[in-house]
């Protein structure tokens, strides 16, 4: 009985292990399968694109048309009545200057021309009964001409006297500073109560419709400007491009101790930019076609990149790693140097899902914002890296 006991335990362990074995036999068969599994992948088509070789700098505003404004009298500022920064129309009075002892003069000036005025009158008209009284042989030759005379005399000085009004009226006038031209107010280093002279600097006055943008480049970058043709971009925050125009100088030597060239473009400011604002610039050197492969469907081993290609296989279509020789990045693209030609097959999702030889079942690319986040979305086709490369 003991025997039997033990001979039962015996072939059920064996059963067991027969079972095991039959089991092991059968899992790489089913891992197989998975493996041969095609994989749904977005695909594109090479195609060639723009290819921009640009840079950026930090570019300084200028106004094509700007004025520094000085008084042309002496004296305390008695008011200022606009703000830096402010918009002002052509002929608004900026700054006002002291007027009292200039107006004291033209108040002198006025009385001068009353009496002036005055003995003219008196002049004239004794000139005209002068004349009379000649005429009726009741006064010589001689106090006629004398009467003459005083009555020229008399315009004379009445004309003076107006003069000197017109005079004191223009001085007067230079008492208030005013804009030459619509524009915006630059800083007013001056302030109420400050004596100035014609040589004190009160404030600017920039058109802010004609700018032009300063931007300083390194001297081997300068060469290869092309003038009319080399264009710079003025960039917002999020780094767009809000202004474009073509370069229309280049200084023929490096700038002091920089050894950096100054260029400048000019445009037509339609978009609220300021004279002397700091800007981002980037200057575009060069433009040409080339094959563009999406950054998302590049993988890495070491230093090399690697596309997969989609091609026909023996059982269907399947993925082929080939290795690519990347430029530059132009948007969400590499610029493809060599490796591929135009018109090939590329997988752009899974990237980091697929191996070479791998079964797929390809489909055309969505645009890139529309694909979801799944196998084959935006979320996994940019994740690849060395070691998704070497599967």
């Amino acid at each position: 009985m003991r025997l039997v006991r033990v001979g039962g335990v015996g072939l059920v362990v064996l059963a067991l292990i027969g079972c095991g074995g039959k089991k092991a036999a059968e899992a790489p068969q089913q891992g197989s399968q998975g493996a041969d599994r095609a994989l749904p992948v977005e695909v594109i088509a090479l195609k060639p694109g723009e290819v921009r070789d640009t840079q950026e700098y930090l570019g300084q505003l200028i106004s094509r048309r700007s004025v520094a404004l000085r008084p042309q009298v002496a004296g305390t500022v008695q008011s200022i009545r606009v703000r830096p920064g402010q918009q002002v129309k052509q002929g608004q009075v900026l700054l006002v200057v002291d007027p009292r002892r200039e107006r004291a003069g033209l108040q002198a000036a006025q009385a001068q021309r009353a009496s002036a005025v005055a003995n003219r009158e008196y002049a004239r008209r004794t000139r005209e009964r002068a004349a009379q009284l000649l005429k009726e042989g009741l006064m010589s030759r001689q106090d006629y001409d004398q009467a003459v005379a005083q009555a020229a005399s008399a315009e004379a000085t009445a004309h003076a006297a107006e003069a000197q009004i017109q005079s004191e009226q223009v001085q007067l006038g230079y008492y208030e500073v005013s804009a030459p031209f619509a524009g915006v107010m630059g800083d007013i280093p001056v302030k109420v109560g400050d004596y100035v002279t014609p040589e004190t600097t009160l404030t600017s006055v920039d058109h802010s419709q004609a700018l032009e943008v300063s931007v300083q480049v390194p001297v081997e970058r300068a060469a290869q400007i092309e003038l009319g043709r080399t264009v710079v971009e003025l960039l917002n925050e999020e780094g767009e491009p809000v202004v474009s125009a073509p370069l229309f100088f280049v200084a023929p030597t490096p700038t002091g101790n920089t050894q950096l060239v100054e260029v400048k473009a000019a445009f037509e400011n339609t978009v609220g930019l300021r004279a002397d604002q700091l800007v981002r610039a980037r200057v575009v050197y060069e433009t040409h076609q080339s094959l563009l492969l999406p950054t998302y469907a590049v993988s890495q081993l070491g230093s090399q990149a690697f596309a997969f290609t989609v091609v026909p296989g023996d059982g269907g279509t399947v993925v082929q790693r080939q290795p690519v020789t990347l430029g530059r990045v132009e948007g969400n693209s590499y610029e493809l140097v060599n490796g591929l030609k135009e018109g090939t097959q590329v997988a752009v999702s899974g990237v980091q899902l697929l191996r070479d030889g791998q079964p797929v079942e390809p489909k055309p690319a969505a645009p890139r914002g529309a694909r979801g986040t799944g196998l084959g979305g935006a979320a996994d086709a940019g994740t690849s890296g060395p070691s998704d490369a070497g599967q």
